[in-house]
């Protein structure tokens, strides 16, 4: 009895305990969030007073134009905008849920008359919304495209460079680096959070998308016309990433994922030596050189035998070759968002803290490799793992606002090749390389905006990076045999290549660090023009680059004067550098480097600008001004006999865009603009490195020069509805000096170096649609699918150097595809709880390398790529699943000569350079927000 007695009473105070649940829960207030700008030129409006009728709760938007009423009991509202110049505005039907954000965009009209003043414009959140999304479409004073963060909430996109391949005009180049317009990545720039990012490469001008994590994006833009405050050296696109700070409310989020590659997980995967910590994106220093080992001269000068043993008895020594099966690909993300409102929220301290690790093991089997005198087949194991940290902090006052925005990520990529094939034909190989590629980012920006007077707002930055790149001890090693003294006596085994020293046989210790520091100021006021209000703004900005670079080349030589000579050549890669051999000091230590493999260089860019924003008419708005960048560079290299690399430039690069509104939905635009392409240390370094995946060496070229660039844009667009676009674009592009890459051959070892082309001239046509299908049928099943393509058809000509020896006179620009084709279908079932996205993309033929003396030019032949994404939210909204298919058509990844001029690969006809399946992923993960 007593024990019913004790369950009936434990069962009441269950109950009792839900149903007050649920009263606390529906006592819990919620907030109204949004932004309020200028209807015409999309500035934010600051101090504008948003009020909720009937009351005096109240509050004023900040220097971002943001405003957030806190402590509101669920229900429906009505809220009054009212702001000096501007017609009065009153939205009703805001509803706000217990616990809940509400979000509402406001735009104003500025008041033409005084009389409007004592207007009241009404309209419905849901007009509002509308109106405020066309505001924000039609509003840019350049040419750019965007995706927002609720875009990229619902594409199979993990990364920021898989979010670019969806912009329209842009594509993806080795998963990574951003094609803008069919030009390569040195002709665009990238900025986060309004600053410059640096490399992340050590042999090229380009950064590396891959390591922003996508969840942590706000927004990402790409100013595809200039004007005066970005940057001058881009052509393409300037790639703008803006990370979160401040959240609405309070949140945890956690996720995790795994994935399934079908040319690697569970298949057979090769690698070196490998512990824990690689796992973690670390390595335990057991591959890097020991702070005692020899320097260069000492070796150079000649070692005792003592020195020599001990030396390379301190390398690294394991050349085991380990099997595993390939584990499924995982990631996992935490982040953690506070906001704390003092004030009555007229005070805000924000946070967004974010971890992410993601590891991969990717297999390339059976990769052809052919090249005029040899065909090889490659079997690559990559095991990769990327470690990801973002800490953003902010604080909103009154008319200012503090941000301090970090980033970190490192990224381990250790990779094994095994190759085997036959060179000239007269020789069968076997070719062994172990290559450990660590890359870090940190990035730290202080921002601070402030409003100054009535009119006028002034904001600054100040931001640091750092940029690492380690390759500790790459290790390469060849074996060969006669096919004609196999064929006559089969016992013939492979002799190891280690009687002399040779970069392909060799190891490679290499580490490039480079700083990065920057700071900028910008001013803006409103003034007077045509009778109309107009934005003026100027600014300065500096950047600072230091790089050093340093490499090794250690090689271990047998002599031929060795007794045993051919029994220990003969050995297997795992015992050809036993423990015996060196403890009988049959090796001799040498150091192939060249001093000008070392390298240190500095950059100093000083940039002033001016610009105007204003209207003309009703209609028309013209964003103009001219920005001035001066520019020093210094590389030094420690050979004496290698001439200091000194440039120093003056730039004036004017710009002007305008803006005609034909209607309330339709934009004609026009621009031009005047831009830059400096020679990246990298292209200029004497510094020569073999690539064993090209089978080609690297080296820079110290007489390059800068390229000058003319740019002309014309587009037309229409917004059918909110959210929707179709547009029209075209553009031309002279170049002066254009920096490209090609293939010098006429040695037997092709090298891979730079070169400024006399002349080259892009020009092009985009379309772009992204459209509901409701047009066909009135329905919510076709009310709730979008269709969304853009199209890019490029057309270049390149005239090369007037060198005679160069066999291609006029070409394509290197990496310029003639079309780019994106393509997606999107349906929202389930009042958008499911939701399915279908992506496509193609990119035409483009040039991997230029032609040479004694070779055409190298091509990337075109693949189809079709991404699918099926997203389930679940448990009240708060969590998410997702099934992700990427790439599952797996065609093949080909580069090729175009021996037969078809423009096309035809596979028998062309010669192939290299091809290879890369596998399909897919990949299903959840995540919650607490």
């Amino acid at each position: 009895m007593k024990s019913q007695i004790n369950l009936k009473t434990l069962l009441f105070a269950v109950v009792a305990l839900f149903y007050s649940g649920m009263i606390f829960a529906a006592e819990v207030p919620g907030r109204i969030s949004g932004t309020i700008s200028d209807k015409k030129t999309g500035e934010t409006l600051i101090g504008v007073s948003v009020k909720i009728a009937g009351t005096t709760k109240g509050i004023a938007t900040n220097v971002e134009g943001k405003f957030s009423l806190i402590g509101i009991n669920p229900g429906t509202y009505t809220l009054e905008i009212s702001y000096v110049g501007y017609a009065t505005k009153r939205i009703t039907g805001v509803e706000v849920k217990p616990g809940n954000v509400t979000p509402l965009n406001i735009i104003l009209e500025e008041s033409s008359d005084i009389r409007l003043n004592e207007v009241v414009v009404t309209a419905s959140y849901k007009q509002e919304s509308v109106n405020s999304l066309y505001a924000q479409q039609k509003n840019s004073g350049a040419i750019t495209d965007g995706v927002s963060s609720e875009l990229i909430k619902k594409s199979p996109d993990k990364n920021t460079s898989d979010v670019l391949k969806r912009v329209s005009g842009a594509t993806i180049q080795d998963n990574k680096f951003v094609i803008v317009r069919g030009l390569s990545d040195r002709y665009n720039t990238a900025m986060l959070d309004n600053a410059t990012l640096p490399s992340t490469e050590p042999n090229r001008k380009a950064f590396s998308f891959d390591i922003v994590p996508s969840g942590l994006v706000d927004n990402l833009v790409i100013s595809k016309t200039a004007t005066p405050d970005l940057p001058g050296d881009f052509t393409g696109g300037a790639v703008q990433i803006r990370t979160k700070d401040i959240p609405d409310n309070n949140f945890i989020t956690v996720g995790a994922g795994v994935g399934y590659n079908t040319v690697s997980t569970f298949k057979d995967f090769q690698s070196g030596p490998r512990n824990t910590l690689n796992y973690f994106g670390f390595d335990n220093n057991s591959k890097s050189l020991s702070n005692n080992f020899p320097s260069r001269n000492q070796i150079v000068n000649g070692l005792t035998a003592v020195q020599n043993q001990a030396a390379i008895q301190s390398l690294p020594r394991d050349w085991n070759i380990y099997n595993h099966n390939a584990l499924p690909s995982q990631n996992y993300q935490l982040t953690i968002g506070r906001v704390k409102d003092f004030d009555n929220g007229n005070k805000k301290l924000g946070a967004i803290v974010s971890l992410t690790y993601r590891n991969a093991q990717n297999t390339n089997a059976n990769l052809e490799r052919s090249f005029y005198d040899y065909k090889y087949t490659d079997n690559q194991y990559k095991f990769s793992t990327s470690l990801g940290a973002l800490a953003n902090f902010a604080y909103s006052f009154g008319n200012s606002k503090i941000t301090f925005k970090n980033i970190y990520n490192k990224s381990f990529d250790d990779q094994f090749l095994y190759r085997s094939g036959v060179l000239r034909q007269n020789d069968e190989i076997r070719y062994y390389a172990f290559d450990l590629l660590e890359k870090s980012l940190f990035k730290s920006t202080i921002e601070g905006i402030h409003k100054v007077g009535d009119n006028n707002k002034l904001n600054w930055s100040l931001a640091y990076s750092n940029v690492l790149n380690n390759q500790p001890d790459q290790r390469k090693i060849g074996y060969q045999r006669n096919i004609a003294s196999y064929q006559a006596d089969p016992s013939t085994g492979f002799s190891a290549n280690v009687t002399s020293p040779g970069k392909e046989n060799a190891r490679l210790f290499s580490r490039m660090n480079e700083n990065n520091y920057s700071a900028g100021i910008n001013y803006s006021t409103l003034v007077t023009m045509f009778s109309k209000s107009a934005l003026l703004k100027f600014g300065l900005s500096s950047q600072y680059r230091d790089r050093d670079f340093s490499a090794r080349f250690i090689t271990l030589v047998l002599p031929v004067s060795t007794p045993d000579l051919n029994e220990i050549r003969l050995r297997p890669i795992e015992t050809l550098f036993g423990e015996d051999l060196i403890e009988r000091n049959v090796y001799q230590l040498n150091d192939i480097a060249n001093l000008t493999d070392n390298y240190t260089a500095n950059a100093f860019t000083n940039a002033a600008y001016a610009m105007l924003d204003n209207k003309i008419g009703e209609k028309l708005r013209v964003l103009w001004g001219v920005r001035a960048e001066q520019f020093s560079l210094n590389l030094t290299t420690p050979d004496p006999m290698q001439k200091a690399i000194e440039q120093h430039y003056l730039d004036i690069l004017p710009s002007a865009n305008f803006t005609y509104s034909l209607t309330a939905r339709s934009n004609l635009r026009a621009s031009y603009y005047r831009s830059l392409a400096r020679p990246e240390f990298r292209e200029l370094a004497p510094f020569i490195y073999y690539d064993f995946e090209l089978l080609a060496s690297q080296t820079g070229n110290p007489d390059l020069k800068r390229a000058l660039i003319d740019n002309m844009d014309l587009r037309y667009e229409i917004y059918p509805s909110a959210g929707q676009i179709l547009s029209v674009s075209a553009f031309y592009k002279n170049f002066n000096n254009a920096i490209e890459a090609y293939i010098d051959d006429a040695n037997s070892l092709p090298n891979i170096s730079y070169f400024n082309s006399e002349k080259a001239n892009v020009y092009g046509l985009e379309f772009e649609i992204r459209k509901s299908l409701d047009f066909i049928a009135a329905s919510n099943f076709l009310k709730n699918t979008t269709l969304y393509t853009n199209v890019s058809l490029v057309k270049s000509e390149v005239k090369n150097p007037n060198n005679p020896l160069l066999i291609e006179k006029n070409r394509p620009m290197v990496g310029q595809a003639p079309y780019v084709i994106n393509g997606g279908l999107q349906h929202a079932f389930l009042q958008d709880k499911l939701t399915f996205n279908a992506l496509y993309n193609r990119v035409g033929r483009r040039i991997f390398k230029a032609a040479g003396q004694l070779f055409p030019s190298m091509w990337e032949a075109p693949r189809n790529v079709i991404d699918l994404q099926l997203s389930l939210k679940v448990l009240r909204n708060k969590g998410e699943v997702k099934f992700n298919a990427g790439d599952i058509l797996n065609e093949d990844n080909v580069l090729y000569w175009d021996k037969d001029n078809s423009k096309s690969y035809t596979g028998g006809a062309d010669e192939t350079i290299s091809r290879y399946k890369s596998g399909s992923n897919y990949s299903l993960s959840f995540s919650y927000t607490f």
